[in-house]
């Protein structure tokens, strides 16, 4: 039996020993070998980040995807970012990366592409049922495999020429940016310190999640011990990047957007930026004032890979540190090429990065909260909020719920990787703060008993 939970809205994730059992793996190698087939496609990438379970999962997913007649290029250990810029590149017909992104160390999962597309929702499970069922095509697909790093920062170099050098800290997580980031940044005319930047998928120093402040301590220690221009900090896989400023304070995701954006729309006025729901009210408003155009849209990778597509978005990006490029770039998030933008920004500013934002307000607000909550009970909470407060207040919900209140917002949404409820609150004042707060989650309390 295949427990049919870890097919989830946009990549397939579980406890690497008990849902990710190599028959498990292998039978979802053959049901994709098959959905391939179904559309007329022959030959994909496989890569695979440092996690220890990953090798095993890689070699039973690459046995079921060659019986159902599927050629595949082995990548070896790769970002996933660079599992996509391969599908372009060797223009495969999709591919695969074995990662657990930034979960914990005892667990896996696999993303999936159909050419450059990453599969989400329905596509998803129907991988799932299809896997169950067992009716595969069967052939005997070909191995080969690539060097495909060297390419990708090739690229990287000839995309960015940074304007003067800077001293940077690398904080790679023991993730697969360590295999990348430190000798790009360096072959960049970077000063580059390094934290962490030894593979071990046990993760040993820190979580690989830079979107929380406790994972970012060394960095941020690190940075105003040398003095550092800039720290850049990577989750497992490196599709997601956090950056610490050099007097050692973390921005959000939707700050360093914001940065991003002003830059973009020096170039391209008018230009369409997407931002999840997660981001801030300031985001939207300075997009808007610069003469572009701000889309609050859905959270989650696929999700919003598909809005850039629909609405030919040059940017886009999350509170969480994924951020997507169309500009000098293919559309889809990548942790390292945001952090090389960052430093090209910063390097022809000629101004420090807690300068870049100057003048632009900063309301008091929440880091993103995660509170567990059941996967089988998180989706009817939120149903409920969405219910109960659009009684009272304007609501956003396309992704859950956003709730506008005369001063700011609060946000409930249940997470489509991990059995927790997202929050994250804004306001005008600290006390407004607290009252949106307390407010939301006491009837998130009310809606959990």
């Amino acid at each position: 039996m295949i427990n049919q939970n870890i097919f989830r809205e946009y990549d397939i994730r579980g406890v690497a020993d008990r849902d990710l059992i190599d028959t498990t793996v292998e039978s979802v190698g053959k049901a994709y070998g098959t959905f391939l087939h179904q559309h007329g496609k022959k030959k994909i990438a496989v890569g695979r980040d440092g996690r220890v379970s990953s090798p095993r999962i890689h070699a039973a997913l690459v046995r079921g995807i060659l019986s159902a007649g599927i050629d595949v290029t082995d990548l070896g250990i790769i970002t996933t970012p660079i599992l996509y810029f391969s599908i372009v590149q060797l223009q495969n017909d999709g591919g695969v990366m074995v990662t657990g992104s930034h979960n914990p160390p005892d667990q896996n999962g696999l993303k999936i592409c159909l050419g450059k597309d990453t599969l989400f929702g329905d596509q998803i499970r129907q991988l799932g049922r299809m896997a169950e069922k067992g009716d595969f095509v069967s052939g005997a697909g070909k191995q080969d495999s690539v060097e495909i790093i060297s390419v990708y920062q090739n690229f990287l170099k000839k995309t960015f020429k940074f304007a003067r050098p800077l001293k940077v800290v690398v904080d790679a997580g023991n993730g697969a940016a360590s295999v990348v980031a430190p000798r790009l940044f360096r072959e960049l005319g970077c000063e580059v310190t390094e934290l962490f930047c030894t593979l071990d998928g046990k993760f040993p120093n820190h979580f690989p999640d830079p979107s929380e402040e406790k994972n970012v301590q060394d960095l941020i220690r690190k940075v105003k011990e040398i003095k550092a221009d800039i720290g850049l900090a990577f989750d497992g896989d490196a599709d997601r990047l956090g950056v610490v400023d050099e007097t050692g304070k973390l921005l959000y995701g939707d700050r360093l957007l914001l940065i991003m954006a002003l830059d973009l729309l020096t170039r391209q006025k008018g230009a369409q930026i997407i931002a999840d729901v997660k981001c801030s009210t300031v985001l939207y408003d300075e997009i808007g004032k610069h003469g572009g155009k701000g889309i609050m849209w859905k959270t989650g990778h696929s999700l919003i890979k598909a809005k850039m597509r629909e609405t030919k978005a040059p940017l886009a990006g999350e509170m969480s540190g994924h951020f997507f490029f169309g500009e000098n770039y293919f559309g889809f998030d990548d942790g390292i090429f945001a952090a090389c933008l960052a430093v090209n920004i910063l390097a022809k500013s000629g101004k420090s990065f807690s300068a870049l934002l100057d003048g632009v307000p900063e309301y008091f607000s929440t880091p993103e909260m995660r509170v567990e909550c059941p996967d089988e009970k998180k989706f009817e909470i939120v149903k409920k909020a969405v219910e109960y407060f659009k009684g009272k207040y304007d609501v956003i919900d396309i992704d859950g719920a956003r709730i506008n209140f005369p001063d700011g917002w609060g946000l409930i949404r249940a997470s489509n990787t991990q059995p927790v409820l997202v929050m994250r609150f804004e306001a005008h004042s600290k006390e407004k703060l607290q009252e949106i707060q307390s407010l939301v989650e006491s009837k998130i309390r009310e809606f959990s008993s």
